[in-house]
């Protein structure tokens, strides 16, 4: 059976692509692929070379699907290309041939002979989920056959056998939503950590405080025996409880002993809060459970609070860690 092959391009291309028989993929400054060494170890050079600001680790990701473009792909391979400006999914064969435009924002092309157009709605969540690639190009295999059956480029029996074997629609649908939420705290956090300092972090706690409706300063560094942030909910601080605020900018576990140290400054009145971007053990979880004065908000709970007061964070924050409003199926597949 032919190669699948999978491809994106850009919304911006609308039907041009399938009214005019190509897929094309990008990067201008190559000039014509075909004119580059046919080894991956050239394409890496002058991928390096015509885009230096590339980062170091994105270099063979790229060069792997420029090469496959111009020297894996054969005649005959079956294409496979969701358009986001209409919502469906064309599959059509290549013919070989490979151009190059110049002008184009996309140059380099390789030929398609169109076999259907089919809404998403026609195939299952796990086979979309498949062409979901971050890639621009890349192989199509676990769900190769139920695409080919809409082109009568596949027996029935081959797509049974991998509907049989393929989750069903909802708990894919669910496992895609959950790793969105993850995929997102795993972004927030690493923007947090890397994008500020510890003592900006604890700028960042008060700021957060701010926007859920307390007042809060950031602390001298005076021996305070830990406490970075004093929060109130009045505006000069007079009032009961008043909230002594230990912010850790670190992706590992605190212990027990840490937020003990911040317990022992607590005055009457007073309560505790621990703010980090790792977790905390069982021990200091137990003592959070024993102490009523004591709050422990670890990295998700934290980016949870973070995404409910967005719009009300200062640019400055909203620059480092851009976000915009989606939502995702809320599914809870059938154990």
């Amino acid at each position: 059976m032919s190669a699948v092959w999978g491809v994106h391009m850009p919304e911006s291309l609308g039907f041009d692509a399938v009214e005019q028989g190509y897929v094309a993929i990008g990067w201008p400054e190559l000039g014509d692929l075909r004119q580059i060494g046919a080894s991956r170890e050239a394409v890496k050079a002058a991928v390096a070379e015509a885009y230096p600001d590339l980062k170091e680790g994105s270099i063979p990701v790229t060069a792997g699907v420029l090469f496959r473009f111009v020297h894996e792909i054969e005649a005959g391979d079956v294409v496979i290309y969701p358009s986001k400006h209409d919502r469906q999914v064309n599959i059509g064969r290549f013919t070989g041939e490979i151009e190059h435009v110049p002008s184009d924002e996309m140059p380099n092309r390789r030929r398609v002979e169109w076999l259907g157009h089919f809404p998403r709605s026609d195939f299952s969540q796990s086979a979309l989920y498949e062409i979901g690639s971050f890639l621009t190009l890349f192989s199509v295999r676990t769900h190769a056959a139920e695409f080919l059956a809409k082109v009568a480029l596949a027996s029935p029996g081959q797509v049974e056998a991998e509907e049989v074997a393929s989750a069903d629609d909802d708990s894919v649908t669910g496992t895609v939503s959950r790793q969105a939420v993850e995929t997102t705290q795993d972004f927030v956090v690493r923007k947090l950590h890397k994008g500020l300092s510890g003592f900006e972090f604890e700028h960042f706690t008060a700021h957060l405080l701010e926007c859920m409706g307390y007042t809060a300063r950031v602390s001298e560094k005076t021996g305070d025996g830990g406490v970075d942030v004093i929060a109130h909910t009045d505006e000069l601080g007079f009032e009961p409880p008043i909230i002594k605020v230990q912010c850790k900018r670190r992706t590992d576990q605190i212990g027990e002993p840490e937020v003990s140290q911040l317990l022992g400054t607590l005055g009457e009145g007073e309560c505790a809060l621990f703010v980090t971007l790792g977790s905390y053990s069982r021990a200091a979880r137990a003592l959070e459970r024993n102490r009523p004065k004591l709050r422990l908000i670890d990295g998700e709970q934290l980016v949870r609070l973070f995404m409910e007061n967005y719009a009300k964070f200062s640019a400055r924050y909203r620059t480092l860690i851009p976000l915009r409003q989606a939502y995702i199926p809320d599914v809870v597949a059938e154990e």
